[in-house]
């Protein structure tokens, strides 16, 4: 009876030892992705000084097919990143808190042109669809580029979360951007998709009702949305960071590197200590995970 009450004391402590952090990483988790879902920005970015920025500028009919142009100060065959915004394929906004300024800040002033686009979402679009429309913005951008000064040959896709994931479907196989009438981006910067394997992620969601109105019930539907599966000797290079808190980005990054290689295609897994939002928030500001993001962005944009 003592041993079991020494035992049920022993559980007692490591419940409150160990529940208030989970807890706490799990209102982190949820704060985040409330945040990914708010409306647009009550201000616009602070920019680097003499810089500027072209505003929903179309690359389709539909409202939310809009992106933002950050100009450097001297453009001249300017490499671009295009950036896409997480939300659960649902919610977000292309200048949300934490997607423009310390990219901006970090890259215009090494010349780059950053571009921020939306698309269209949950309900009534399906992440296969979304894509489409990431690879139509791609389209665009290419078209576009000598516009701004841009390289249209130098474009890099960028995104984080639900955008993280949209922007490896299109970098997995050459059918998307063919399809949208792009050429092949340079590569692919993945911050922290826990959605590049659907059907695996499916199994178990992190978010059940997020990634079930994102994905819904059919497996042929997870497939054909699923990076792993549609993932070709045509991919582009890929730098996969993931956060290390998390239980499913870094193994999924690494299945698609593992894969990659059978197929002769560079990918990169990149663990970070940093939480969903803070490898998004982040990046840009001096530290050594912004240098080996720049490193790979730098490699394939020469």
């Amino acid at each position: 009876m003592k041993t079991l009450l020494r035992a049920g004391l022993l559980t007692g402590v490591l419940i409150a030892v160990v529940s208030p952090l989970a807890a706490q990483t799990f209102r982190e988790r949820l704060q985040e992705m409330r945040d990914a879902s708010r409306e647009p920005a009550a201000r616009t970015p602070t920019l680097p000084a003499g810089t500027r920025a072209l505003r929903d500028v179309a690359y389709g009919d539909d409202p939310r097919q809009r992106f933002d142009v950050y100009l450097p100060a001297q453009p001249k065959s300017a490499p671009i990143i295009l950036f896409v915004h997480g939300g659960g394929w649902a919610n977000g906004n292309k200048d949300n808190p934490g997607v423009v300024e310390n990219k901006a800040a970090y890259w215009l002033p090494k010349g780059y042109i950053l571009v921020s686009t939306n698309y269209r979402m949950r309900p009534d679009t399906a992440p296969l669809d979304q894509a489409r429309d990431v690879a139509r913005a791609l389209a665009a951008v290419q078209k576009r580029a000598p516009e701004w000064k841009g390289d249209a040959s130098r474009v890099l896709l960028m995104g984080h979360s639900a955008g993280a994931h949209l922007i490896a479907l299109v970098g997995a196989s050459s059918t998307l951007w063919r399809e949208a009438g792009a050429t092949r981006p340079r590569g692919v910067v993945s911050v922290d998709s826990g959605a590049l394997d659907v059907p695996q992620t499916m199994q178990r969601p992190p978010f059940p009702g997020v990634y079930q109105r994102a994905f819904g019930n059919d497996r042929n539907d997870w497939i054909a949305a699923s990076p792993y599966h549609q993932l070709t000797r045509d991919a582009v290079p890929m730098l996969f960071v993931c956060s290390s808190r998390r239980k499913d980005a870094c193994p999924q990054g690494r299945s698609m590197a593992e894969k990659a290689k059978t197929l002769g295609v560079a990918m990169e897994v990149l663990p970070e200590d940093l939480s969903h939002g803070e490898v998004n928030r982040e990046l840009g500001l001096p530290s050594g995970y912004t240098n080996t993001v720049d490193a790979f962005v730098q490699r394939h944009l020469q």
